[in-house]
């Protein structure tokens, strides 16, 4: 991976850490379209990610990170900040996955006035680094459960971790969801028997329709403004939150792919997708914090499912 001088070391390990773990899923991902030899779209042509890099004002030199300060000096002296950096779309339209896109992006730049008093560290002047990774995957087969994910690094007078990842059946199966849990709570176990408990009633209130009083899903864990004082701590369980995504989400699509579905399992999909829609529009914080930044905008919305429908 390519080195920028402008990172602290920090900054640079999470930017490659994310990327690494789109390039694993994304294999994951193509591998489970190369297994599929049953079914109602078995006779189509095996799924493919394709690329697409964007960039905001590319022309502009990044800050420079000076990490043997604490965040709030690193701010201070790295220099004047403007809106750069970029990222990368990857999306795949399969036999397997309806839709599926994993994003990674780093970007730099000033918050909206609007943002900043809700985001920590960002009330004074908006300075902000972040990094990180963001998954949606909605299947053919209502059989399979829809899925999100995401991780992230972010930066202004303060530092912090986030993400999650959060399952959305669209037939209830319980051992899937059973499943999924104990995957995170695995993770979360790993650093913190607190962590689980308290993630998972985050994600519970977070992944809520208010004006339908119902959970988007059977939801999973969600943190935001990670900073217990150990960085390399809190670096390790947002990455070991990727790694169970990873593992536990392939084994859940093998579980149920090869299966064939009604047209009435297919309209209740279709109808469960328009709360997915409902919420990242409504609700959602990535989506209005990539909007409000200035980020690729097909790249926000790539959440939003290939085909929907309202009763």
């Amino acid at each position: 991976m390519t080195s920028d001088p402008s990172l602290s070391p920090l900054q640079q390990q999470a930017k490659d850490w994310f990327t690494r773990l789109r390039d694993d899923i994304c294999t994951a991902f193509e591998q489970l379209e190369d297994e599929l030899a049953s079914g109602p779209h078995a006779d189509l042509p095996a799924g493919r990610f394709v690329r697409k890099p964007w960039q905001r004002n590319a022309n502009l030199q990044p800050p420079q990170w000076n990490e043997k300060l604490p965040p709030a000096q690193q701010v201070a002296q790295a220099g004047p900040f403007k809106d750069g950096g970029g990222g990368e779309v990857s999306l795949m339209h399969g036999r397997v996955f309806e839709k599926v896109g994993v994003n990674i992006s780093t970007v730099h730049g000033v918050f909206a006035p609007e943002l900043r008093a809700r985001i920590p560290g960002a009330a004074a002047d908006g300075r902000f680094w972040a990094s990180g990774i963001s998954l949606v995957a909605h299947l053919r087969s209502p059989k399979v459960p829809a899925v999100h994910m995401n991780t992230r690094m972010l930066m202004t007078s303060e530092s912090w971790f986030g993400g999650g990842a959060d399952l959305t059946p669209m037939l209830p199966n319980e051992q899937d969801t059973q499943d999924f849990h104990a995957a995170l709570k695995a993770a979360c176990d790993e650093s913190d028997p607190a962590y689980y408990p308290r993630f998972k009633e985050w994600c519970d209130n977070y992944f809520f329709l208010p004006h339908r009083a119902e959970p988007r899903g059977v939801g999973g864990i969600f943190f935001d403004q990670l900073n217990t004082g150990d960085v390399e701590k809190d670096f390790a369980f947002t990455r070991r939150v990727g790694q169970a995504f990873l593992d536990i989400y392939p084994q859940l699509v093998r579980r149920h792919m090869q299966e064939s579905w009604t047209a009435e399992e297919r309209e209740i999909q279709l109808v469960k997708r328009g709360r997915y829609v409902e919420f990242n529009l409504l609700y959602d914080r990535g989506t209005m914090f990539g909007l409000k930044t200035g980020g690729n905008v097909d790249g926000i919305l790539m959440s939003m499912p290939p085909e929907v429908k309202w009763p």
